[in-house]
């Protein structure tokens, strides 16, 4: 039930089933509301297509919470949406949630600022996508999200001090740098490739999905350069080979810096390339 002057926030589809029901006490959404199960709103409990043995759209779910309508409504998220400090705020508190949720159960994670003018909406939401929501949440049932990041080394594009050489004209030199400087970047760059392809054969022997992100660019990477940022579902039961793997190969590229992040709920794969898990849109 929602409070007057509030909308409904969603966080992350998932299953009651097998949680307690004290599994949300102790947490809290954004502004410190207390986190809620809500149910699908319909009167069937019949299992949805493809879904697993025992399982029902009764047991399927959204984790709420109320926030305030002046601060996301239409008009106030667009204005917000400028203000770094509110979005991290807002980010941070959606990300802690989903990883508590994630691990107790399933999950499946909507994205930030996924909100509805109150729970029944949200309850028909809900039940508008529960074939593709169970098919999905037991796909993804027993693995989780790593992420894998390759980023140039900033002293390794760098050409290594040059021996003492004749004197020759300004000009000159200035080429002979930026030639030495090329032919040190082309090679780290090509130690890079290589890199990627041993990421490649590890994760085919561990890993069942692969999701390409864009490379970061800007603050988040600091003065090195991020080549790869690739995300990959890995069966729990896999996950400590996987990241050794990844370790090992890591001592083969000096002049690389190769983080695996993680363990993450499932962002990356929340849905099917053909899928969204946050169709039809919120109605604020």
């Amino acid at each position: 039930m929602n409070t007057a002057g509030s909308l409904t926030y969603v966080y992350v589809v998932t299953y009651r089933t097998g949680l307690p029901g004290d599994s949300l006490v102790g947490l809290h959404g954004i502004g410190q509301a207390p986190l809620r199960f809500l149910s699908p709103t319909t009167d069937t409990t019949d299992a949805a297509p493809d879904a697993a043995p025992g399982t029902s759209l009764a047991a399927l779910a959204f984790v709420a919470s109320d926030v305030a309508e002046e601060d996301f409504n239409e008009a106030a998220l667009k204005n917000h949406f400028e203000d770094l400090q509110w979005l991290e705020h807002v980010a941070r508190t959606h990300h802690d949630v989903v990883q508590a949720v994630a691990a107790r159960a399933p999950v499946l994670p909507l994205r930030m600022a996924t909100v509805y003018q109150d729970d029944h909406r949200a309850g028909q939401a809900l039940a508008a996508q529960r074939a593709l929501f169970i098919q999905r949440l037991d796909q993804l049932r027993a693995h989780t999200e790593y992420g894998v990041k390759i980023y140039l080394r900033h002293d390794a594009t760098e050409p290594p001090p040059a021996a003492p050489a004749p004197p020759t004209s300004p000009g000159k030199a200035y080429l002979q740098a930026r030639r030495a400087q090329s032919h040190s970047r082309e090679a780290v760059y090509r130690q890079a490739e290589q890199a990627a392809g041993a990421i490649e054969a590890i994760a085919s022997r561990h890993a069942t999905q692969r999701v390409r992100h864009a490379p970061q660019r800007g603050e988040l990477t600091g003065p090195q350069e991020n080549v790869l940022n690739d995300a990959y579902l890995i069966p729990d039961d896999r996950a400590g080979p996987f990241q050794a793997a990844i370790a090992e190969a890591a001592g083969n590229f000096p002049n690389l810096r190769i983080e695996v992040t993680g363990p993450w709920a499932p962002y990356s794969f929340a849905m099917p390339a053909s899928g969204r898990a946050d169709d039809p849109e919120p109605s604020p």
